[in-house]
């Protein structure tokens, strides 16, 4: 699938350059059997996760993808196409939900808008972009919905343009 409204293959954005409404919708992943065990195995050993005869029993009904699973594949499919912040997607606190399972043969997209914008008074050269971004199926089903605070530098406060160094450095 190719990419909607996004920027130039080294464009990033700065805060300032982000506006309220604003939209960002990511390339695809085709998530299969093999990988919803091979995570699962790892971070989420669970019978509905691992084996396709157990889950049947479970609440699911059949094999699905942990929740954690999918918001890796949505971290993923944002940072490679959907949400281009100078220096990354730095993410200050979220709220996530899991409305729909994920299953074998699903092909996610993160479709992202900006919902607020805050510059930060005590930090002129970053800012808060609260950013909602919904994980949805082949089919428009939303398997993910994810409210995140990320913190942004701005272009404003003498911050190096995007075609120099835009690496953001922290002083916590």
């Amino acid at each position: 699938m190719a990419n909607q409204n996004q920027p130039g293959e080294k464009e990033r954005y700065y805060l300032d350059d982000l506006h309220v409404g604003q939209r960002f919708t990511s390339g695809t992943h085709l998530v299969d059997e093999e990988q919803i065990k091979a995570f699962a195995k790892q971070f989420d050993p669970q019978p509905f996760h691992l084996d396709a005869e157990a889950a049947k029993q479970s609440l699911f009904g059949g094999l699905v993808a942990s929740g954690w699973h999918t918001a890796a594949i949505t971290m993923r499919l944002m940072v490679e196409s959907g949400l281009p912040l100078v220096g990354g997607i730095i993410g200050a606190g979220s709220e996530i939900t899991w409305p729909k399972p994920t299953r074998p043969g699903a092909v996610l997209r993160a479709e992202s808008e900006i919902i607020e914008l805050r510059p930060s008074r005590s930090r002129p050269d970053r800012g808060i972009a609260t950013v909602r971004t919904e994980t949805r199926n082949q089919f428009g089903d939303v398997v993910q919905r994810m409210t995140a605070k990320l913190i942004v530098p701005c272009k404003s406060a003498g911050a190096p343009s995007a075609s120099q160094d835009t690496s953001l450095r922290m002083n916590w």
